[in-house]
């Protein structure tokens, strides 16, 4: 089965447009009745490997307004916006994203042009989808490490 981001972000688009809130549950008759009481309300990390964590975490603050992990208890972590948020596992052979990397991050974004521009500014290279999505607008870009990134920003809700 080809997975592509159509397919990908269709299910959180939709999320999107129906107007769901931050901690909103599926209404029961989309729940199937086995389905667990209690859920997960986010992401609260992503833990990877680097070869320079330090710099990296520089690197996504500095690029990606992604603050670095506060080093005490008095300091807060990174808050995102609420919104849509797609968890998908590929097929292994996924060409998807490069074969190395077990994972690829999505960030949404408000304007994809004013990132794009953002990020050429400062020497990144970004390759701009030129098609638009019935979900959206999308680019890829990599970080220091090669890990790629996919920035989306979601279509409007009309």
């Amino acid at each position: 089965m080809l997975v592509d981001r159509r397919t990908l972000m269709i299910g959180a688009a939709t999320w999107a447009a129906a107007g769901t809130s931050e901690g909103a549950t599926p209404d029961a008759a989309a729940t199937p009745a086995d389905a667990p009481v209690e859920r997960v309300l986010g992401i609260g990390g992503l833990f990877f490997r680097s070869h320079d964590p330090k710099m990296l975490a520089q690197w996504y603050q500095v690029h990606l307004g992604i603050d670095p992990v506060p080093r005490d208890h008095n300091h807060s972590a990174w808050q995102q916006a609420a919104g849509p948020t797609a968890f998908a596992p590929f097929p292994a052979g996924t060409t998807y994203f490069e074969p190395q990397q077990a994972f690829m991050l999505n960030f949404r974004v408000r304007s994809l042009d004013a990132m794009a521009a953002q990020l050429r500014g400062a020497g990144i290279e970004v390759k701009v989808d030129p098609e638009k999505y019935p979900n959206g607008r999308f680019a890829r870009l990599h970080d220091p490490e090669g890990n790629a990134i996919e920035l989306w920003e979601p279509a409007s809700v009309a």
